[in-house]
C-alpha cells in the first residue's frame, strides 16, 4: 500500500511538471491509461530512447475530440493507450497514420485482427474485460445484497450508491453504453439504463473513476474495466469484483501515430517501442493488470482470466464508427444524462 501511494505521489509530481521549463520534447503523447502507467511508460521510453518527451494524460473521449479539432495542425504526435474504438472512429475520419510496427508479428490473434481492422493505423497494446465492483465493507455495513449481474444494479437499494462514467468523455463508459446495447438490444438497453440512472450517484469524466470511488468508500459501487478494480483491491482496498453474469463486453486498448506528426520517426520508434515486450512490461511495473498484446509479453500475475469470463462478441465495426458512437451518444444525453 505504501508503495503504490509513494507511486501515486511521483506520478502526481510528474503530471504537474510536465510541459514546464523543459526544452522542447522530442515527441508528444497523449495517454489514455492509468497515470502511474503515463508516468511509467514516459521514464522507460526516455531511458531507451534518450530522448525527452511530453506525455499527458487525458480520458479517451476528450483525446478524440483534441485530435479532431487539431485536424489542420495537429500538436499530438502519438495516442497511446485507450478504447480502441475511438481509434477505429479516428482511423476511420482520417486523422490517424498508417504504420507497420515492428512488433506485429509477435502480436496475439485479438490483435492482428484489430490491427487488420483498422487499416493499419492502430495496434492493439492490451484487452480487459469490463465489469464493476463494490466495497464488500461498506455492504456489510448497509447491510445489502451483493450484486451478480448488470440488472441487479437496478435494485432500488443501491439508489445513489453507484457511480459510472460519462460515455461523452470516458472509453470505459462508452465500451459499457456499446456493451448493453450488444447485451439486451438498444432500446431494451436504454430501459436498462433509465432504470440505473436512477440509482447513479454521479458520471464521473473519467472511466477508472468509479472504481477508486468504490475503493475509497466514497461510494458503494464503481463500473469500470476490471483490471481497473484488480489494481485496487492489490492495493489493499476490500473490492469484491464482478463479472456480470448476463456476460460483458471488453476493450482493445491502443496506440496510434497521428496523422500530421511533426515528429514522425520518433513516433513510429515509440509505437515500436509500446508494442515490445519490454514496452509492454511498463504496465504491470506500475501495478496495472491488461493482458499484454505481445505474445513474448509476461502475464501480470493477478490480470483477470478473460478466456473464463463470458463475453459478448463485440461489434468493433459497428461501434468504432463515427456515427453509431455519435447517434448513440446524443441518445444518452437525451434519455439518461438529462435526467441525472
Amino acid at each position: 500500500m505504501r508503495g503504490i501511494t509513494a507511486f501515486t505521489a511521483v506520478a502526481a509530481l510528474w503530471l504537474a511538471s510536465t510541459g514546464t521549463g523543459m526544452a522542447a520534447p522530442s515527441l508528444t503523447v497523449l495517454c489514455g491509461v492509468d497515470e502511474m502507467w503515463c508516468a511509467a511508460m514516459k521514464t522507460a521510453y526516455e531511458a531507451k530512447s534518450g530522448h525527452e518527451i511530453s506525455v499527458t494524460r487525458k480520458s479517451t473521449g476528450d483525446i478524440l475530440n483534441q485530435i479532431r479539432a487539431e485536424k489542420a495542425a495537429p500538436t499530438v504526435d502519438v495516442w497511446w493507450g485507450g478504447t480502441g474504438d475511438t481509434h477505429l472512429q479516428a482511423g476511420s475520419e482520417n486523422l490517424l497514420e498508417p504504420y507497420q510496427p515492428a512488433h506485429e508479428r509477435d502480436m496475439l490473434p485479438w490483435a492482428q485482427n484489430f490491427f487488420a481492422m483498422s487499416g493499419g493505423r492502430s495496434a492493439g497494446i492490451y484487452a480487459g474485460a469490463l465489469g464493476f465492483a463494490y466495497n464488500a465493507d461498506l455492504l456489510r455495513e448497509l447491510k445489502l445484497p451483493a450484486p451478480t449481474c448488470w440488472k441487479d444494479l437496478t435494485d432500488p437499494a443501491y439508489r445513489g450508491r453507484i457511480q459510472s462514467g460519462n460515455p461523452n468523455s470516458s472509453g470505459t463508459a462508452f465500451t459499457t453504453l456499446a456493451t448493453l446495447v450488444q447485451l439486451f438490444g438498444e432500446d431494451e438497453a436504454f430501459r436498462y439504463l433509465a432504470a440505473l440512472n436512477r440509482n447513479i450517484e454521479r458520471y464521473t469524466p473519467a472511466g477508472s473513476a468509479p472504481i477508486k470511488a468504490a475503493a475509497r468508500g466514497e461510494t458503494l459501487i464503481g463500473i469500470s474495466f476490471m483490471h481497473d478494480a484488480v489494481t485496487q483491491k492489490q492495493a489493499g482496498f476490500p473490492l469484491v469484483i464482478v463479472a456480470p453474469c448476463e456476460g460483458t463486453g471488453y476493450e482493445i486498448g491502443a496506440v496510434s501515430i497521428i496523422k500530421g506528426a511533426k515528429n514522425i520517426e520518433e513516433a513510429k520508434r515509440f509505437v515500436d517501442f509500446a508494442l515490445s515486450p519490454e514496452g509492454q512490461g511498463t504496465g504491470a511495473a506500475s501495478g496495472q493488470n491488461q493482458v499484454p498484446s505481445n505474445a513474448k509479453s509476461s502475464l501480470p500475475i493477478a490480470a483477470p482470466d478473460i478466456s473464463m469470463i463470458k463475453m459478448v462478441d463485440y461489434d468493433f465495426a459497428t461501434f468504432g464508427s463515427p456515427e453509431e458512437r455519435s447517434r448513440l451518444l446524443r441518445r444518452f444525453d437525451a434519455e439518461i444524462a438529462a435526467t441525472n
